[in-house]
């Protein structure tokens, strides 16, 4: 997420002493889940990912037309990018969820024999998730699986940029999930702010790097861990720009949602002649996907508001567009545009765009791409677009991202089973599959031994020579 992308932008409107106490009465109502144990039993953590399923079923329409109220996301985009990825999370859950409840045993050293040990995954209590207004039904949704399938009671906040998302999710999630384990808090910046003045047992949230901060300042106030899901310039090393699948695939991650996205590439490093022939093909590519006039393409989404749209604008100066440029203000459209010529040190390359532009930087050598990138802080993601072995182990070994991906950018989100998170300034913390599981969970370790034999006679004081030699032996 770009900084300056979520709540706690905009001065906090005004919260008074009731709307206060009401938030504080739903924390505690779901405080008294957690006591009761009631999210706990496998029964209740199936039915509720089976209700959560049902409600992106009967409700898609209504998903898809908020989506394109908020974002202006095409019917197949949202689909695709939004509930299909969701629903993708709970058809994994449900498949692997006794697996991830079940105890697993570990071996004992023989010299604590005869004693048995497990690891068992038990529910954190209270999550708080804060979502952005990006992707503002799966970013919120997707934590929400691995929170219920972990057993957890969870307060959801969505983006308040996101309006009609979250009004939608205020409406239908007490409709189809328990409301004695499950709410959605609605509201600006001071309802989140009151939301973290609340005690949970862990914090999830998703946005901005300076947001991230507050976020987590609040939580340790009060020992509350966190995970921080937030962004950063990912890049996209080129070693070959004439295939028109690189520019292709270029295309879809940096331009769908309107670039708005996290994992987007933000910048390209291309190497040797790769620029002049990528330039060719990102035209192409970008003309088949919306055509001649992007900003009348019904598969083109909007930026979110005023404010980004003028900071993206902004940086329109600080280049050489060669692909699009063209916006349209009273639309909140930007053209999917590339530009060339950039200073390295410029905002456009020092802050996360998260907009429709794609500033391509030439690079003498994969080297001289790898050290442009460990130069700057770790990114959430790091593409290379190579067919050479070689350099791939290379990428892996020598760069430090989120994820490294090789020719398809974003494609890692849609695979359950791999972690998604940052490092550094782009996030603390991984979730999806069981990996969301785990982070929700506390994997408490539990120790047996029998009382009836004294086995242990060996380790207690007083110390003597012999016993020194058979701790020794023994450990």
């Amino acid at each position: 997420m770009a900084t300056g992308s979520d709540d706690f932008d905009d001065v906090p409107e005004s919260l008074d002493r009731v709307e206060s106490a009401g938030i504080a009465a739903v924390v505690e109502s779901l405080r008294d889940a957690v006591d009761t144990r009631l999210a706990y039993p496998r029964r209740f953590r199936a039915t509720q990912l089976k209700a959560l399923e049902r409600m992106l079923d009967a409700h898609e329409a209504e998903f898809v037309a908020a989506l394109y109220t908020d974002l202006g996301k095409s019917p197949v985009e949202a689909k695709l990018t939004e509930l299909d990825l969701v629903r993708a999370e709970i058809d994994h859950a449900q498949l692997y969820l006794s697996e991830w409840m079940e105890a697993k045993s570990v071996k004992v050293p023989l010299a604590l024999q005869p004693a048995a040990a497990k690891v068992q995954a038990q529910p954190l209590g209270l999550v708080l998730i804060i979502g952005p207004w990006n992707y503002p039904l799966q970013l919120i949704l997707a934590p929400l699986v691995a929170a219920l399938a972990a057993g957890n009671a969870v307060v959801l906040k969505p983006s308040e940029l996101a309006p009609a998302t979250s009004a939608l999710l205020a409406k239908l999630v007490p409709q189809f999930l328990d409301r004695r384990a499950v709410a959605v808090i609605e509201g600006g910046a001071s309802a989140s702010s009151v939301l973290l003045e609340q005690k949970f047992d862990h914090i999830f949230y998703t946005g901005g790097e300076r947001v991230g901060r507050i976020v987590a300042l609040a939580a340790a106030a009060q020992l509350t861990p966190v995970t921080l899901e937030l962004g950063g310039k990912s890049p996209a090393v080129v070693m070959d720009g004439s295939h028109v699948a690189v520019a292709r695939r270029l295309a879809y991650g940096k331009f769908m949602n309107a670039g708005q996205t996290c994992v987007a590439p933000d910048y390209v490093l291309a190497v040797g002649k790769a620029a002049e022939l990528l330039e060719v093909q990102l035209a192409k590519a970008i003309g088949g996907f919306y055509g001649k006039n992007p900003l009348r393409s019904k598969d083109y989404g909007r930026i979110v508001n005023l404010d980004h749209f003028q900071r993206l604008r902004s940086y329109l100066d600080q280049g050489t567009v060669v692909i699009g440029g063209g916006f349209d203000e009273d639309e909140l459209k930007i053209e999917p545009t590339v530009m060339i010529d950039v200073d390295p040190d410029s905002p456009l390359m020092r802050e996360e765009i998260f907009g429709p532009i794609l500033p391509i930087v030439k690079v003498e050598s994969f080297d001289a791409a790898v050290r442009f990138i460990n130069s700057r802080p770790h990114p959430l993601a790091a593409y290379l677009f190579s067919e050479n072995p070689r350099l791939q182990s290379a990428f892996e070994d020598q760069v430090r991202a989120g994820a490294i991906v090789h020719n398809a950018p974003n494609m890692h989100l849609a695979v359950p089973g791999l972690p998604f998170g940052g490092v550094g300034a782009s996030g603390m913390g991984a979730y999806h599959g069981r990996h969301g599981f785990e982070r929700f969970s506390q994997l408490r370790p539990v120790f047996s031994k029998t009382a009836v034999i004294d086995t242990l006679r060996a380790v207690y004081p007083p110390y003597t020579w012999a016993k020194n030699k058979i701790i020794g032996k023994l450990l």
